[in-house]
């Protein structure tokens, strides 16, 4: 293996486009992880963690946030917090102190799975190699998709972030050898279909440089809510990131849903949203909300307990921010932000 710590991104993208057995360096969090176990055997790393990506700048549309911006950083950042109190709440929920020193905002991003069959070389896994099977159809199926799948993988996305990111209608800066582009971060991952070692739909030796948020209404009443099967330093059974906003006669006006824990890539929950708008958000109509959305869902007997932990946190990420659910707003954006 060679490394290389490039002066410039353009320089960075140029070294890992010509060589196909090159692979971004940044925090290390997940990709150290992956060398050790043998996961991954790249050639070549390409160090951008020095790279002058590392601010947070307000902007006229919202915030530009570096994608070297460390995790503990941000959810720290005082307009992370006034301006989209869901974000901060995601990076806190996420990993544990130390980690969060030392993750970036775009690795986080890119994280691969932590399905168990992933990570061991000696089982077959269709996303670490091609055609190999899935073991995890018919093993340990605990943590597996319910929504999204396909009989070549179950694998779920592990950020915490991204599912905040996708919710908030958050765009992705994208770096490559024809310049640069921008993709809504809803569209940054994929589905597995036949290709679960596809898993964003970014090019080789295309960089991550920035993830631009929206200042908006809706942004600054949003939260984040994870379970898991401990207080910290776990990945979630499923989290929810929400935000809303009524109208004067207490019905929801506007509304973002994203879950995680539940698909191969943060799941927007178009369809939960369309039947909250213009009703008033009560435990039952959330609970009716969250079954629209897993009309298509596929649960077998050990995920089946996903169900109903979905409508219990959507109802509770959606309370935070009613203060209670009888429609009077509950605490302001920077108290949300903070608590």
């Amino acid at each position: 293996m060679t490394y290389a710590a490039p002066a410039t991104a353009a320089e960075a993208v140029s070294a890992v486009r010509g060589d196909p057995q090159a692979r971004f360096l940044g925090g290390g969090t997940n990709l150290v992880d992956h060398l050790k176990l043998g996961v991954s055997t790249p050639g070549r790393l390409v160090d951008i963690s020095r790279l002058p990506l590392d601010t947070v700048e307000q902007t006229e549309a919202g915030v530009r946030i570096g994608t070297n911006v460390r995790n503990s950083d941000l959810a720290a950042h005082p307009l992370l917090r006034s301006g989209w109190p869901g974000i901060s709440r995601a990076l806190l929920a996420g990993a544990s102190g130390q980690i969060r020193n030392q993750a970036t905002t775009g690795g986080n991003l890119l994280q691969r799975t932590r399905c168990v069959y992933f990570q061991d070389v000696t089982t077959p896994c269709n996303k670490r190699e091609p055609g190999s099977g899935c073991s995890a159809l018919e093993g340990y199926g605990r943590y597996n998709a319910v929504l999204g799948a396909s009989e070549a993988c179950v694998a779920t996305h592990p950020s915490d972030l991204a599912v905040a990111l996708t919710a908030l209608d958050a765009v992705v800066v994208v770096l490559g050898s024809d310049g640069e582009r921008r993709v809504p971060m809803a569209d940054l991952h994929t589905l597995p279909g036949h290709h679960p070692e596809i898993e964003t739909t970014l090019s080789h030796g295309e960089l991550i440089t920035a993830v631009e948020l929206p200042a908006t209404p809706l942004a600054r009443r949003s939260t984040y809510v994870k379970t898991r099967d401990r207080a910290s330093y776990a990945f979630a059974l499923v989290s929810v990131a929400a935000a809303l906003t009524l109208d004067d006669d207490g019905a929801v006006a506007d509304i973002a849903l994203a879950w995680g824990g539940v698909a191969h890539k943060p799941w927007r929950a178009a369809r939960a949203e369309a039947a909250l708008r213009g009703r008033r958000p009560d435990e039952s109509a959330i609970a009716a909300a969250v079954e629209e959305e897993l009309r298509e869902a596929a649960f077998g007997p050990d995920t089946e307990y996903k169900r109903p932990l979905l409508r219990g946190a959507t109802t509770e990420a959606l309370s935070r921010l009613l203060g209670g659910l009888d429609g009077k707003p509950g605490g302001t954006s920077e108290q949300e932000g903070a608590r």
